[in-house]
């Protein structure tokens, strides 16, 4: 949320600072993109809180350190999409990029008005809420999604929608997808409000070239200006990627808030990652989710 102060996780004593809201990711910093970006996407761009485009052009990159990425199909191509890749990593639904460490990635820049600028190679991001969708895009968003969880059923796909997502295009193909959905978790007596991230994923064959982490920044950024802590489940494979972006791990147990009541969710527990931003948490305490169909977490 503007102007909120950043989060703060207890963690054996010591705090450990969310991010000021509008801040910069810790690890990339450079200079703002290019030219605007194209419109062929055809979809109505949100802006991040706060006034600008929420559509960026992203043609050149600098340095950097985290990296991130996964598999997809084409864009507004939803019946004849192209098959998983063979090898394509098995994990949960936050999927890691297949490369994390020793590639470079795009700077990010955070402007004046709050709203980011991020740079990537070859691709346009752009932002949009679940309404403002075209049926071509939501199609091509689940195809992608299809190819990179081999496989992924309608309780799944109904979990990424609803809130904001991150999108990236070459042209007219879609390569990348994330999104942001608001959420409850309840924690130290308070419902907290949640920015739970859902269907990330990049496609095969655009893996290793930043793209996770441009989606990932964009997430972020939205997080840090709406709400009180972001959370997601991450895969074996995809924590390092998560704590190198000042994602914590939560210690403590986990639960739902079931139509029956409490329940422990302890296969969840290890691989639940939070994002502080402005809410006081203690990662040893209980965390609980609000109630869904499908995996509560």
């Amino acid at each position: 949320m503007n102007g909120a102060t950043g989060g703060t996780v207890r963690d054996g004593g010591n705090p450990v600072r969310g991010h000021e809201p509008g801040q910069a990711q810790g690890r990339e910093s450079g200079r703002a993109g290019g030219p605007a970006p194209s419109t062929a996407m055809g979809d109505g761009a949100v802006p991040v809180p706060g006034d600008g485009a929420a559509r960026f052009d992203e043609r050149t990159s600098e340095t950097g350190s985290v990296q991130p990425d996964e598999p997809t199909p084409q864009a507004d191509a939803a019946p004849d999409r192209p098959a998983a890749s063979p090898g394509a990593p098995d994990t949960g639904r936050t999927r890691p990029p297949s490369d994390t460490h020793g590639t470079e990635h795009p700077p990010v820049t955070i402007t004046s008005d709050n709203v980011p600028t991020i740079p990537t190679r070859n691709a346009t991001l752009s932002l949009a809420h679940t309404s403002a969708l075209s049926p071509a895009t939501r199609l091509a968003a689940r195809a992608l999604l299809d190819d990179v969880f081999d496989g992924l059923d309608d309780t799944d796909w109904d979990h990424a929608l609803g809130g904001v997502h991150a999108l990236l295009h070459d042209g007219d193909e879609l390569i990348g997808h994330a999104a942001v959905i608001p959420r409850r978790l309840l924690h130290g007596g308070r419902a907290l409000r949640c920015g739970y991230v859902e269907g990330v994923g990049v496609r095969a064959d655009r893996r290793g070239q930043g793209h996770g982490a441009t989606l990932m920044t964009a997430l972020e950024h939205v997080v840090r200006q709406a709400y009180e802590l972001g959370a997601l489940s991450a895969s074996d494979t995809a924590t390092g990627f998560y704590a190198a972006r000042d994602w914590h791990l939560w210690r403590g147990p986990s639960s739902a808030l079931t139509p029956a009541g409490i329940r422990p969710t302890p296969d969840e527990d290890g691989s639940l990652y939070v994002l502080p931003v402005s809410a006081s948490l203690d990662p040893d305490a209980p965390l609980t989710c609000d109630w869904r169909d499908g995996d509560v977490w």
